[in-house]
């Protein structure tokens, strides 16, 4: 007789449909926008801000640039165990692309670099019983230490058998994970690094986006939301929490590469002609369609056709934008008239 494979209780909502479809989409037009994937600068400062995030949910006291400079080789001021935990989560976070989500064995090793010479049981499964406290109260009894292997091995061959869509079977990996508390300790950087690694398998610019950091600033909703999954026996609110969280950290990076692309702009016309993000988002479109309408233009904005033609009257006014032919032309954007 073959055995039943285990499934994670949990469903799909609308809300979880309508956040794929809208995750997806965005993703779509991030990556049309930026074939050439997100800049060196902004994917180290997202790992870097990932790093600190993810750890200050741990209560590390380090700030963001001691972080930077304890990854620079600099000497900082700080507890040994939170400077060794910064330098343990930047190495696992390097080994991002060598490791498989679907081999167990490479979950224990991230582990043993997470967190080596932090915990006596780096890279192996908990050998006690654990809670998981909020304060004073327990707010999650783990499962029996003697059944964790059991547990995580279900739970693997689930997400080699799944078929759902990697942004929902990350989800329910993540919060599966933490239900289980494989670990003495490390569960919450582990959970949250493997959904990245799940998601980067799917679309390689998702091992940079900062998901920590808007979890960090959503900490308690983050915790009631585990609760509330544990109280239903099933992950669904945590995944659409999770997926939210996935949907504004793609929108952040966006606004940071637009601030990006702006300032190199800027740069290139001296510096001295001021412009709004909306407009770097609409010379960047007809930098890549010269022959992009009016109407189009409104479209992928998303402001209407009255406000795309004040934007543009206004570009043509500081010499960046020049109209060559009628209704037929096409745009020409005068940076390098503009610099010399």
């Amino acid at each position: 007789m073959t055995k039943q494979l285990y499934t994670p209780p949990y469903t799909i909502s609308a809300e979880i449909v309508r956040l794929v479809s809208e995750i997806s989409e965005t993703l779509g037009r991030l990556s049309v926008t930026h074939p050439s994937d997100l800049t060196p600068q902004l994917r180290r400062g997202n790992r870097l801000r990932t790093i600190h995030a993810s750890l200050a949910i741990e209560n590390n006291t380090l700030t963001l640039e001691q972080m930077t400079a304890i990854v620079d080789g600099k000497r900082v001021l700080g507890k040994p165990k939170e400077i060794q935990e910064v330098k343990n989560a930047f190495t696992v976070y390097e080994k991002l692309e060598e490791l498989d989500p679907l081999k167990e064995k490479d979950l224990l090793e991230a582990h043993s670099l997470l967190m080596d010479t932090l915990v006596h049981e780096a890279g192996h499964y908990r050998s006690g019983d654990v809670g998981v406290l909020k304060g004073t109260q327990v707010i999650h009894v783990a499962p029996p230490a003697k059944r964790v292997p059991i547990l995580m091995n279900d739970l693997f061959s689930w997400l080699k058998s799944t078929d759902i869509h990697p942004l929902i079977a990350s989800s329910v990996f993540h919060y599966e994970f933490e239900f289980i508390h494989p670990f003495a300790d490390g569960n919450g950087r582990m959970g949250r690094y493997w959904q990245t690694l799940i998601l980067s398998q799917w679309k390689p610019l998702l091992a940079y986006l900062p998901v920590e950091t808007i979890i960090r600033n959503n900490q308690e909703s983050y915790y009631r939301v585990l609760g509330e999954a544990d109280q239903k026996a099933n992950s669904t609110p945590f995944v659409e929490f999770i997926m939210h969280a996935i949907l504004d950290a793609i929108h952040e990076t966006i606004e940071a590469e637009q601030t990006e692309v702006g300032g190199q702009i800027g740069g290139q016309i001296g510096g001295q002609i001021d412009l709004t993000e909306r407009q770097i988002e609409i010379l960047d479109l007809i930098k890549k369609n010269p022959r992009i309408s009016r109407n189009l233009l409104a479209q992928k904005v998303a402001i209407n056709e009255s406000a795309i033609q004040k934007h543009l009257n206004s570009l043509k006014e500081k010499g960046i934008l020049k109209r060559i032919g009628g209704t037929r032309g096409h745009w020409d954007v005068q940076l390098e008239d503009i610099s010399q």
